[in-house]
């Protein structure tokens, strides 16, 4: 895909609409692509977004330019843009940005709102709602509506300020539908703030430091926040390692934390906090250092949970120290600069049994607990649950692991044959990345986020995984995909509905209600829209239709169905 080159932003202060001043904000603060949807309200954007240049890619629906756009900012770093019209174009997105902000990614939605001179609420106005940037307000970071030309600039620089100053976290911008062709004179277009990352106070790390020597059984966290900040970047993951093997302890992921540091390490359990075995493990550790986590109910999947010894935490979120685990340690302050202060002030390496130092790569092998390094380890019911969670995919996802290179983007959605499944069974050392809406927990993420990663990283390979419950929240997508040529291979993996809830439903010993669905022809369906649609019956063709479709230049859908 040819890089897209927006034209040359207009001078600093200027005449100009609202429309013009947002998207010559927008450019200025380097936004080459939005998602979004033209609508009547807002079609003066969408000229001015042409004029500029700035590349709009399509979804079939608003939900799907949120996720798309979220899928964009997680894969790159870059904030994603999102526009919308009025009332259910907003709303439609607002699941999007509300999974956005359960998982702190940057995402800017513009609408356009009820004009600054609308006479009253209730008059039967397009699209009106009774106070849509006040709805947002409630999921977002915060939502804005301004109240004149010169305002948009600003409150679009305040945006991107955000996201830079600490947890990025999405906003909404409403700009009043008659200030989009209104125009006034003295408009300034802001320039990018250069905010520097937050620095440790020294005597937090000293004091965290202390306590990781003195450790004997030290357990490390790394959530979100450990990522690598975008394509191509270093990862945080590399100084962590470092660290760990320096004090010589185990290292579990959240999540969102799956693949910043290589689960082919011995010290490295994966993403695997939500296990009984590595939850008692935790509990255990005499220091628990936790970075860029919240350590909540949806990453332990147990609420109320208990740790037993002392916690530090890194965070670039003061509000984290005080959560559901307050700190004994606290350190606000940027990921990266805090492990790098600590991997400094505390011994040299132990050796780590079995293992290449952090730089050196090592082979891939399953997730597994590390060899005996300190007690006491996860235990014996560490690989029974490993191997009780994964059962139903059992060959499917060392194929699909097989069939990807190193540095595949794997989109996930909320669907059992990912969170139970690949999130332990497939292994991810950097620069591979692991996508998936964890916290708010929403369906249909999976699709329209791999588009995303997929054009704000076309370089890479993307690879989508759900259920087919999930996949039906946003299968339209599929025409997006198709119309933007993109190599994506999306596999299905097929158990007749809601098979999680149909579960929990037996195990409250209920009869399964309104979990068992009619599902289309999903391979004929791809086909219909204009990809390519495959069915599977075994480990090895599902290995040998993914490693052809990661060629094609189109999407292709390979169904497998869930063992029993």
């Amino acid at each position: 895909m040819a890089a897209h080159h927006p034209t040359p932003v207009p001078p600093s202060t200027a005449t100009a609409t609202g429309a013009g001043a947002l998207v010559a904000a927008l450019v200025r603060h380097g936004v080459d692509t939005i998602f979004g949807i033209p609508g009547t309200h807002n079609l003066a954007i969408y000229e001015e977004l042409d004029r500029a240049g700035v590349r709009c890619v399509t979804p079939r629906h608003e939900q799907g330019a949120g996720y798309a756009a979220d899928g964009y900012a997680r894969a790159t770093g870059r904030p994603g843009v999102v526009v919308t019209t009025t009332g259910p174009g907003v709303v439609n997105a607002a699941t999007a940005l509300a999974q956005a902000y359960s998982d702190s990614s940057p995402i800017l939605l513009v609408s356009p709102g009820v004009p600054t001179r609308h006479p009253r609420q209730g008059r039967g106005y397009l699209h009106e709602s009774r106070d849509q940037s006040r709805a947002l307000d409630a999921l977002c970071e915060w939502s804005h509506r301004v109240s004149s030309v010169r305002e948009v600039p600003a409150a679009v620089a305040r945006a991107f300020a955000r996201f830079a100053e600490g947890r990025p976290r999405p906003v909404h911008i409403e700009i009043p539908e008659d200030l989009l062709d209104e125009s006034e004179s003295g408009v300034k277009i802001v320039s990018p703030s250069r905010i520097m990352p937050r620095i440790p106070d020294p005597a937090a790390l000293d004091q965290a430091a202390r306590l990781l020597r003195g450790a004997v059984r030290p357990g490390f966290v790394l959530g979100g926040g450990a990522q690598a900040p975008g394509d191509g970047e270093p990862a945080v993951g590399g100084t962590a390692m470092l660290l760990a093997e320096r004090v010589g302890a185990r290292v579990v992921t959240t999540v969102n934390g799956k693949g910043a540091v290589p689960e082919s390490h011995p010290l490295v359990l994966g993403a695997t906090l939500h296990l009984a075995a590595v939850r008692r493990w935790l509990a255990d550790c005499d220091v628990v250092l936790a970075v860029g986590t919240e350590l909540g109910p949806a990453e332990l999947w147990q609420d109320p949970y208990s740790l037993g010894g002392t916690l530090i935490r890194v965070d670039v979120d003061p509000g984290q120290m005080y959560g559901d685990h307050v700190a004994d340690v606290a350190i606000v302050a940027d990921a990266g600069l805090a492990l790098s202060g600590l991997a400094e002030r505390v011994a040299a390496p132990r050796s780590v049994p079995g293992s290449a130092p952090a730089s050196v790569p090592a082979q891939r092998s399953r997730v597994h607990p590390a060899t005996a390094w300190h007690e006491p380890s996860p235990g014996p019911d560490y690989e029974a649950e490993l191997r009780e969670l994964t059962r139903r995919w059992t060959g499917y996802l060392e194929a699909i692991r097989r069939a990807l290179p190193e540095d595949t983007i794997v989109v996930g959605d909320n669907s059992m044959v990912v969170y139970h499944g690949a999130l332990v069974a497939m292994p991810m050392d950097p620069p591979g990345r692991f996508l998936f809406p964890s916290g708010y927990g929403t369906l249909g993420f999976a699709l329209p986020a791999g588009i995303g990663a997929k054009i704000g990283c076309p370089g890479r390979p993307v690879a989508v995984l759900a259920g087919d419950g999930a996949f039906q929240f946003s299968l339209q997508e599929l025409a997006a995909a198709v119309e933007l040529g993109l190599s994506l291979p999306i596999v299905v993996c097929v158990n007749g509905g809601y098979g999680q809830i149909r579960d929990e439903m037996r195990d409250r010993g209920m009869r399964p209600v309104a979990v068992d669905l009619h599902g289309p022809d999903l391979p004929a369906l791809a086909v219909s829209y204009g990809a390519l649609g495959r069915e599977v019956k075994t480990p090895g063709e599902l290995e040998e239709t993914l490693a052809e479709a990661l060629l094609v230049p189109l999407p292709t859908v390979i169904v497998m169905t869930e063992n029993e």
